[in-house]
């Protein structure tokens, strides 16, 4: 009976991630990018930065970019210069004050220093197409929302990235309903990206701005948490034409990327340890039973895959990697585990990664 009810809860998910997978917004057109500012926040990434500035370089349009030197130590502000000369508003960051994290500081003061209607928030290791300002801002108007993350491709290396990485797109697009998000105004009911973020200025102020998240891990869910208290719609889309982005380039760089911020995902330790034993129970437990010969342990192994592979083909993923799906959910554990463990004491680029 159990394993009857297991199956068809993964039929459910598997048919769920299908529906968003056709649902998830795709950018078709192009649009003006002259009321667009882009803004990057920047703190000790001269070893990895070039390319995405040389993106910005590239952007059609003209449009206004403004970088934040967040007190680097290792010759992120020369870089700066050097690639953008004057093409490029180089601010340098004030002290860190009390109460705040250090990336919703940064974006606070570039919001403070643009005057454009849009505001796009990049990460240091997006490199944006050359059209993506253009076609990602025509994408918010004909969606009507105040805030639109267009997720980057992850791109991957090493053998943990790719197992790991994935479930980032296929966590949301197998679990998360895209249009009632959109059309609920729930703030517990969002999700956005960081990486690439554009949110209209007048709903980003309504919201009180980052000043709003200043003590928040998670700075990209919680902003748009705070659009939908003030009134605003927010959406995800398929940004894997316009953005790329590898996140960390080692195992160790993404168990401490993840160490960081994964423990504030959930509510408690307690609806960590549900939803991950949910999560094993269902793609790891019962497919393992298909080892033993058992035909449900095989239909939901496939079943776990068939998800996979509906992500990667909609988020520009790989799909071979959807085979360990297995090893990724367990992976993820652990590294949920070791977050919770370790959240008091990790700091982030010589600071302090979490508040109470």
């Amino acid at each position: 009976m159990l394993t009857a009810v297991a199956l068809a809860v993964l039929a459910a998910l598997t048919l769920h991630t299908v529906v968003n997978g056709f649902l998830l917004r795709r950018p078709s057109s192009r649009g003006d990018t002259r009321n667009v500012a882009v803004l990057l926040p920047l703190r000790d990434e001269a070893h990895r930065v070039e390319p995405c500035l040389r993106a910005l370089l590239a952007l059609r349009g003209d449009p206004a970019i403004l970088v934040l030197d967040d007190g680097s130590t290792d010759g992120t502000a020369e870089l700066v210069r050097r690639v953008g000369g004057d093409r490029f508003t180089l601010l340098s960051g004030r002290p860190l004050p009390d109460g705040w994290l250090g990336k919703p500081h940064a974006c606070q003061q570039l919001a403070e220093a643009a005057t454009a209607d849009v505001l796009a928030f990049i990460d240091a290791d997006v490199v944006l197409a050359e059209d993506a300002l253009e076609r990602s801002g025509a994408l918010l108007e004909e969606s009507g929302v105040d805030l639109l993350s267009p997720y980057p491709r992850i791109e991957t290396g090493t053998v943990g990235e790719r197992l790991v990485q994935p479930l980032l797109q296929w966590s949301w697009l197998t679990f998360l309903p895209l249009r009632a998000m959109e059309r609920s105004p729930r703030p517990s009911l969002a999700a956005a990206g960081g990486q690439f973020l554009l949110v209209r200025r007048a709903a980003y102020d309504r919201a009180g701005g980052h000043a709003a998240v200043r003590d928040r891990v998670l700075e990209d869910i919680e902003l748009a948490r705070a659009v939908k208290r003030s009134g605003g719609r927010i959406a995800l889309a398929d940004g894997s034409g316009l953005a790329r982005c590898r996140m960390y380039t080692s195992w160790r760089e993404l168990a401490d990327g993840y160490g960081k911020s994964l423990w504030a995902s959930f509510g408690s330790p307690a609806g960590a340890v549900a939803v991950v034993g949910l999560l094993l129970a269902l793609y790891v437990a019962l497919p393992l039973t298909a080892l033993l010969g058992q035909w449900p342990g095989l239909l939901a192994y496939g079943l776990g895959v068939a998800g996979r592979l509906v992500s990667a083909r909609a988020t520009g993923g790989r799909a071979v990697d959807a085979l360990a799906h297995p090893v990724s959910v367990v992976l993820f554990a652990w590294l949920v585990a070791r977050s919770f463990a370790r959240r008091r004491r990790v700091t982030w680029k010589g600071r302090p990664a979490w508040r109470p």
